[in-house]
């Protein structure tokens, strides 16, 4: 790679928040080859995003490049009109943003957004154009290409929003690509399609990619060179042999000390029998209604049966669409199956009249900030699922709501504050909470760290096992995170298809997997394990 001439060079970048504010970017200075991928990682807040922005000139108000160069192609961009920087943008710098909803106009069918670039920076003419999206679609394993370029982007999963954006940027075969944290939110197999793609892509047109993410474990598996960011400032920066897998800087190791590992779990409480019991379960969702009146149903969970004792952390694993948060949400009663039972301490929840098991059933929605109420107070949000105590006055409750704050790690004064007030981590905090103040037996908690930094989830995770032990609640831990299961969970449920294929302790699991779907998420996960000298190593696959 070093023989290859520069395609980006960046010296000295210092990037300000306003004209007299501090500075999110510090004396930053990396270089990226053709073909090379260069990967930016650290902590939120790092100024990762903020320093790939400036390339492209997209920084948000009220950011600010205040010294420094970026060099592309020769050319300084900060020199370049704003014309000029237009025609590179897009044609030659192509950019895919971390959540591809937001990014995806939602008013607009899929073959007009891919079209758009093509007809600003092409003279291709319609038919051309539409030839030219198809192929790509199909390239990236959409098969029915021309009904995706008449469908709305809310119509796809995830997982293929990303795949479109991903082919929307590669239609005009950009010299750099600038993917912002691509696999977000995205399960082990889904990320792995991703990057194999975006890998493919950059072996045919020798695209060079800036790599942005707080996956350590992709970093090490697919790029040349990382850069270690803090602070706005590069700590340290290398090869992935010399950097991750022997890390130097004590911030870098920090960063890898965050990793999730299976931990020592405790010894499950004497129980009479299982606290949860879901038998033969059904779930089944609503189509369109024909032309006759009849709607026609699909079904996305078949005959899944799983046992929850008190006190365990059951993970329920698989690729986006399994039926896992389906399943979930009817344990809680937000979604009703059309065949089954679902015990909870021997009562089936189906037939009876009662629902005062709700009262003990409490989940944790897989966005903190949606979940939260942004008109309400942090105070208010926490004191809520207190209304349905009889048994506290107001004085009580006010008690209960500063004791659930300390045992979250958060402090008398964030009562008083709302949702967009606090970080993802705090937002976090207050969605466990809020699940956590009625003293429940029972958890769901689906995808608790999605979206979090590697420091943020250990937080979290720790934060997760110390009220677990102090509450005694039992939990059904939803998860795509299979290095999070791995240290978390008593035993895992892998889910496929809306079918539970297997089913087992945790050792088990993941040192003798059984089924050939678990095999392959365990393949796709390939986490870094820490070495007895001190080094880490990707773990081989099973």
């Amino acid at each position: 790679m070093s023989a290859n001439p520069v395609l980006l060079n960046v010296e000295h970048l210092q990037i300000r928040v306003g004209e007299h504010g501090p500075l999110a970017v510090d004396d930053l200075s990396f270089s990226i080859a053709p073909g090379e991928i260069v990967a930016l990682v650290g902590e939120s807040g790092s100024g990762k995003t903020m320093a790939a922005r400036a390339a492209i000139g997209l920084l948000p108000l009220p950011m600010q490049v205040c010294g420094g160069r970026l060099d592309f192609q020769g050319r300084d961009l900060a020199s370049v009109s704003p014309e000029e920087l237009r025609a590179i943008r897009g044609a030659s710098i192509g950019m895919v943003f971390q959540e591809p909803m937001v990014s995806l106009n939602p008013a607009l069918k899929i073959g007009q957004q891919m079209s758009e670039a093509l007809r600003l920076h092409t003279d291709l003419d319609p038919p051309q154009i539409r030839e030219r999206c198809l192929t790509m679609l199909r390239r990236i394993g959409i098969k029915a290409a021309e009904r995706c370029l008449e469908s709305y982007p809310h119509q796809f999963s995830g997982g293929m929003r990303q795949r479109i954006m991903l082919a929307s940027v590669m239609l005009l075969r950009p010299a750099l690509l600038i993917a912002d944290e691509p696999t977000t939110a995205l399960d082990c197999l889904a990320q792995l399609d991703v990057i194999e793609l975006m890998l493919e892509l950059t072996r045919e047109q020798g695209t060079a990619i800036l790599f942005i993410s707080h996956d350590l474990s992709l970093v090490a598996r697919y790029a040349h060179k990382v850069v270690v960011m803090r602070h706005g400032q590069a700590v340290e920066q290398g090869t992935i042999e010399d950097i991750l897998l022997a890390p130097k800087a004590e911030y870098t190791r920090q960063l890898l000390e965050a990793l999730p590992r299976r931990g020592v779990l405790e010894p499950l409480p004497a129980s009479n029998g299982p606290l949860v019991e879901v038998d033969q379960v059904c779930i089944e969702h609503p189509g369109p209604t024909s032309f006759w009146g009849k709607r026609q149903h699909t079904r996305v969970v078949h005959s899944a049966s799983l046992v929850i004792a008190p006190g365990e952390t059951l993970a329920l694993v698989g690729g986006s669409g399994s039926g896992k948060t389906t399943l979930g949400r009817s344990l809680v009663g937000l979604i009703k199956p059309c065949a089954g039972a679902i015990r909870f301490k021997g009562v089936d929840i189906l037939k009876a009249a009662n629902r005062t098991h709700r009262l003990q059933c409490q989940m944790i929605f897989q966005d903190p900030y949606s979940s939260l109420n942004p008109r309400m107070k942090i105070g208010d949000i926490l004191a809520e699922p207190l209304r349905h105590e009889p048994g506290l006055n107001a004085a009580q409750r006010r008690e209960r709501v500063t004791q659930t704050l300390q045992d979250i790690g958060l402090g008398a004064q964030f009562v008083e504050r709302f949702p967009h007030q606090l970080s993802g981590g705090q937002r976090q905090r207050v969605a466990i909470g809020r699940a956590l103040v009625r003293h429940p037996q029972l958890v769901i908690a689906d995808e608790p760290i999605s979206a979090l930094d590697m420091t943020i989830q250990k937080q979290i995770l720790e934060l997760f096992e110390r009220l677990q032990a102090q509450y005694g609640f039992a939990c059904l831990f939803i998860s795509h995170d299979l290095a999070a299961v791995e240290r978390i969970a008593h035993r895992v449920a892998v889910m496929h298809q809306g079918t539970v294929v297997e089913v087992g302790a945790r050792e088990q699991i993941f040192d003798h997997p059984q089924h050939p779907y678990t095999r392959q998420l365990l393949a796709a996960a390939s986490p870094l394990e820490k070495l007895p000298d001190g080094g880490y190593r990707i773990r081989p696959a099973i």
